[in-house]
């Protein structure tokens, strides 16, 4: 899991700058305002491609865990779901996509709520 989940996490971040440079120098002055909510996507994108990374080094120190493993596995489809689908909504304007969106947002909040749990199950208690 470790192993797998440092690469996923590790392209993540490499696809988010390539989507983040395009979007600032070439996509820009194409969709005007709508760049706003690409920048989201790009934000969102990020911070889940760390969190993916958090869960590998947690399963490296913590041991082997479903709850880190699905973790991982819901904060990268949160960033398929909820950051695709702005990248796609800026770039054709179909605003029906944004309804896929939230089914993103509920996989970074299932994932988070996953890493909590195994850090209070596997965490070292220090008083």
């Amino acid at each position: 899991m470790q192993r797998t989940y440092i690469m996923i996490g590790s392209i993540l971040g490499m696809i988010g700058v390539g989507i983040g440079a395009f979007g600032s120098h070439i996509l820009e002055p194409i969709i005007g305002a709508r760049i706003e909510t690409f920048r989201t996507g790009v934000e969102y994108h990020f911070v889940h491609a760390i969190a993916v990374l958090i869960a590998a080094i947690l399963a490296g120190l913590f041991g082997e865990s479903a709850l880190l493993r699905w973790a991982a596995r819901l904060f990268t489809a949160g960033v398929v779901l909820f950051s695709g689908s702005l990248y796609v909504l800026c770039i054709t304007g179909v605003k029906v996509l944004g309804a896929i969106t939230p089914l993103g947002g509920l996989c970074f909040i299932a994932g988070w709520i996953l890493l909590a749990v195994a850090g209070a199950k596997y965490g070292k208690k220090t008083a």
